[in-house]
């Protein structure tokens, strides 16, 4: 799986699993001889490129960088003035920013130095720049890191869980993983730790399980802390209506919610399902199949993402375009 410790929780790649929770959106990033710009979900463009770089949309705003990093309208009007260093999607209506600092971490999107706070929707800060790493809020709640520890914080910026965790990822079904001592385990927003920090390697909650690692191998958990299915793959994904990638001798297949192949380890990597479909790598080459296992379009792409919106993100020949779930390119790959 392409995804990173704690289930990609922050600001993703460009083809990782996002784990953001956004309106239906129409606009989708491209880029046009090195300028970034926005088409529709038919594939015509919208938005001119124009941005050194462009991020997806997410409630009604989206991140793009002119030297410094703002926001822009689905108009493709400047809503936030270019003046941060590095900015977040909106989420749950506050934007994590940073002032100052190098370059983010790869695929976390975070960290790099400076200091980080929120702004609303009009630009304002919510939470001025205080942290040295912060995260997205969800169900009320953002990890942010000051000092050296990570802690929660509500949306005045007052910590609702203090700082005191060596990692801590975003809440998902009211809890978050976070790392404690070398382990992980999950806490609730009020700061109680449900289940004590004990696996190697945890990932969020969906549909009532969690990807937990022990002893090497990954198994699931229940919000109870049961283990509901037992360590025995080499490496999982995340439960979506009720399929779970999971790897057995170097194959992934897809698990039930008791740990049973419905789709047999056959593939080279595979993603969780998005709208029915999921993105899987054969022989090399991307695919997607739909539930029963069967290709719904044929591996052949370099990388693909999960569908969002009608549309998956895909990359060929160095250059990276939109299909839709047919296959048919509504974009084709342009740099």
């Amino acid at each position: 799986m392409k995804r990173v410790l704690l289930c990609v929780l922050f600001a993703q790649g460009i083809l990782a699993p996002v784990c953001i929770l956004a309106a239906t959106n129409d606009l989708f990033p491209v880029s046009v001889d090195g300028r970034w710009g926005y088409v529709s979900r038919s594939g015509s463009l919208v938005i001119n490129p124009q941005f050194d770089r462009a991020e997806v949309f997410s409630e009604g705003l989206a991140a793009v960088r002119i030297g410094k990093w703002g926001y822009v309208n689905p108009a493709g009007k400047i809503a936030i003035n270019p003046q941060f260093d590095y900015a977040d999607v909106f989420s749950d209506g506050l934007a994590a920013v940073r002032l100052g600092g190098g370059v983010p971490k790869p695929f976390s999107g975070i960290g790099g130095g400076g200091r980080y706070g929120y702004v609303k929707p009009d630009g304002n800060y919510v939470i001025n720049p205080q942290f040295d790493d912060a995260g997205k809020f969800a169900e009320g709640l953002a990890p942010v890191k000051l000092g050296g520890r990570w802690g929660y914080i509500g949306k005045t910026g007052n910590f609702v869980i203090n700082p005191q965790f060596d990692e801590a990822a975003g809440f998902y079904g009211g809890l978050a993983v976070i790392k404690s001592g070398g382990r992980f385990g999950y806490t609730d927003p009020a700061g109680k730790l449900v289940i004590n920090p004990q696996f190697e390697r945890a990932q969020r909650f969906s549909e009532g399980l969690a990807g937990i690692r022990m002893d090497g191998r990954w198994g699931f958990v229940g919000k109870n802390g049961q283990i509901t299915i037992n360590p025995q793959f080499e490496d999982v994904g995340w439960f979506v209506k009720g399929l779970a990638p999971a790897r057995q001798a170097k194959r992934w297949g897809y698990v039930d919610p008791k740990g049973n192949f419905v789709i047999n380890p056959q593939f080279d990597d595979a993603e969780p399902f998005s709208e029915g479909l999921a993105a899987v790598r054969d022989s090399g080459r991307w695919g997607f199949v739909d539930t029963s296992g069967k290709f719904a379009i044929n591996p052949q792409f370099d990388e693909a993402a999960p569908f969002t919106d009608g549309l998956a993100r895909v990359k060929s020949s160095g250059k990276y375009g939109y299909v839709d779930r047919s296959g048919k390119y509504v974009w084709n790959p342009s740099k």
